[in-house]
């Protein structure tokens, strides 16, 4: 029984998948929108929308927080400057998946995670 293990493995050891989520979260934040296989996207999902409240509290607390998992100074300054405030007024889901079929190569499912507008 899996009571209380919540969250995907996605084949990778527990500091890779920490790894790869502050990877597909700063390349979402950078990019507004990221193209990846639907299982990735639905474990970002919930990631991102925590730092995305987090920037939207704005204060000093909240940027060193989301700094433990977002290292690119670009992004966070992104983060706290333009999607903090653009989602002030929004309570919530800032991310949206859609669903593009299977990829080629190995057919796995693949999804396209983006911010909302």
């Amino acid at each position: 029984m899996r009571h209380r293990k919540k969250g995907r493995k996605l084949s990778r050891t527990a500091s890779h998948r920490r790894a790869t989520l502050r990877n597909m979260a700063a390349s979402l934040f950078q990019h507004e929108r990221i193209e990846t296989t639907t299982a990735k996207a639905k474990e970002l999902r919930p990631y991102a929308e925590r730092i995305i409240t987090l920037a939207k509290r704005g204060d000093l607390h909240a940027r060193r927080l989301v700094a433990q998992k977002i290292q690119d100074r670009q992004v966070l300054g992104k983060l706290f400057d333009e999607l903090g405030p653009r989602f002030q007024e929004r309570p919530g889901g800032y991310t949206r998946i859609l669903k593009l079929g299977n990829r080629r190569g190995d057919a796995a499912e693949m999804s396209l995670i983006e911010l909302v507008h």
